[in-house]
């Protein structure tokens, strides 16, 4: 049997990622209350993982400041962001200690939630799984809830939302 040549890993990376881009993706901003204060990061890449019992995988890169907070047992919230947050989308991710500053938020299920937001899920941390260069966030649901709003999308490099046909 022939193998097929590897292709070079830098070209395989850059196709990688074209290909990912053209995947639809929720926007989410997940967040954790951790020394006194509330910290979040912008994420795309989160599934539902388990329905029994519910658990979410959300995948954080390994040089988030939002990873180094977190242990097993810590509580998170994710943030389903809603389609007029495009702006709530931007400010998180980028870095700094001012990302909550104009942003409405409380702390629910032990975690700081945003308002406004399509969806919430609150989680608390089950495993860490290191996986390349991000760490997989297995955790268990605590709470879940919804709106009506339509939700943030990412798509091309450009935020937009889905539309019913």
């Amino acid at each position: 049997m022939r193998q097929e040549p590897r292709i070079d890993a830098e070209v395989l990376q850059k196709s990688f990622r074209s290909a990912m881009g053209n995947v639809a993706a929720a926007v989410s901003v997940v967040t954790t209350f951790h020394d006194g204060g509330p910290h979040g990061t912008t994420v795309s890449a989160f599934s539902s993982l388990s329905m029994d019992p519910p658990m979410l995988l959300v995948s954080l890169d390994n040089r988030s400041n939002l990873l180094a907070k977190l242990e097993v047992g810590s509580r998170i919230g994710v943030n389903v962001l809603a389609a007029h947050q495009e702006r709530v989308a931007l400010r998180f991710a980028g870095k700094g200690d001012d990302k909550f500053l104009d942003v409405p938020w409380q702390l629910e299920d032990g975690a700081p939630a945003l308002r406004e937001r399509h969806a919430w899920v609150a989680l608390t941390v089950e495993r860490l799984v290191v996986a390349g260069d991000h760490t997989l966030v297995l955790g268990d649901v605590e709470a879940a809830d919804s709106t009506d709003a339509a939700p943030l999308t990412y798509w091309q490099r450009t935020f937009g939302t889905h539309t019913p046909r």
